[in-house]
């Protein structure tokens, strides 16, 4: 198909596209996404809108879906092979549309997912639609408006209602602690006081992340069994165009943590992950010294102070069979 005159693919995406045009075609949708065969979510325009709606759809099959892949990419001339090559497709639609698509063992949504998955989202352009400044806030007379009213309330004395104000005003957090101290039990039950109507993405090297959220998205990038082309720089361009409202990492490591720490300067909320280290302090030098090996020109000491900033820490330690939080930054 990509030999064929612009028009006629064109046509040809249009037809094969049509299922999932009647869901973006609609009036009010910005945004469209599939995190597993058989549904869709939809995002709303408008300032008093619900963010995300579900609706069962069994024209989305598993087969449609990986076959619409390999469509698009072949009508742009893209390569995609989720076993072998590029498991991934970023491209515009007809229509203008932002299209961003993955299928195969990279993407999991839930334990079944034996062979892999499939998801996609569609940023909708409606250049027939403008939002005007009005939908903003803005508006003549007007002051401007602060969205989350958390970011000026001052931090709670109590350590557990800390914890709860950073996870409610969207603040990134590292659990930081030593082997077996229980890092990635303490994040699970952290993902537990996430808002349930949030978009979540997970990346991790291994699934060990329970996320109740149905609206999901699980991005697996192992450190051992990678066959594909799949790599970190795919992963932050995946996760910020899948448009979720929090982005869940897995251990922090040499290989990741430049990657991490880029998910958490793109304007997302809620980018929780975990580390090794005794305490806080280390916690951030950890973390600092893993982005240094992979990007050894970053400034140490700026990079240093913009973490202490963006960055909140939740430190556990253990003796013997004692676990227990020692800090929260």
């Amino acid at each position: 198909m990509g030999d064929l005159p612009i028009e006629n693919m064109y046509r040809v995406l249009e037809s094969v596209l049509r299922p999932l045009a009647y869901w973006y075609n609609q009036d009010n949708v910005e945004d469209v996404a599939v995190n597993n065969p058989g549904g869709i979510w939809l995002r709303l325009r408008g300032r008093h809108a619900h963010p995300w709606h579900y609706y069962e759809d069994p024209k989305l099959s598993r087969e449609y879906l990986v076959n619409l892949l390999h469509i698009i990419a072949n009508s742009y001339n893209m390569a995609f092979d989720p076993v072998n090559g590029n498991p991934v497709v970023f491209t515009q639609l007809p229509g203008g549309h932002r299209f961003t698509g993955i299928a195969g063992q990279n993407v999991q949504y839930d334990n079944n997912d034996l062979t892999g998955g499939v998801a996609l989202d569609i940023r909708i352009w409606r250049p027939d639609q403008p939002i005007k400044m009005k939908e903003f806030g803005l508006e003549p007379g007007e002051r401007l408006q602060r969205i989350n009213r958390l970011k000026g309330v001052e931090d709670p004395d109590d350590p557990f209602d800390r914890l709860v104000m950073y996870i409610k005003r969207g603040n990134h957090i590292l659990v930081s602690g030593g082997t077996a101290t229980g890092k990635t039990t303490f994040l699970n039950n952290m993902i537990q006081l996430l808002d349930l109507h949030k978009r979540v993405v997970t990346v991790e090297d291994v699934r060990e992340l329970k996320v109740p959220h149905k609206n999901r998205v699980h991005v697996v990038l192992s450190r051992t069994e990678q066959t594909n082309a799949f790599d970190y720089k795919k992963v932050i361009d995946l996760a910020v165009r899948f448009t979720p409202d929090a982005i869940l990492c897995g251990e922090i490591s040499t290989s990741n943590a430049a990657a991490f720490w880029e998910l958490m300067n793109t304007g997302h909320d809620n980018c929780f992950a975990t580390i090794h280290a005794d305490s806080a302090f280390e916690a951030y030098q950890a973390f600092l010294s893993r982005i240094l090996h992979s990007s050894p020109g970053m400034d140490r000491e700026k990079t240093l102070k913009e973490m202490r900033d963006k960055v909140k820490v939740v430190q556990i330690n253990r003796d013997g069979n004692i676990r227990a939080v020692t800090e929260i930054t």
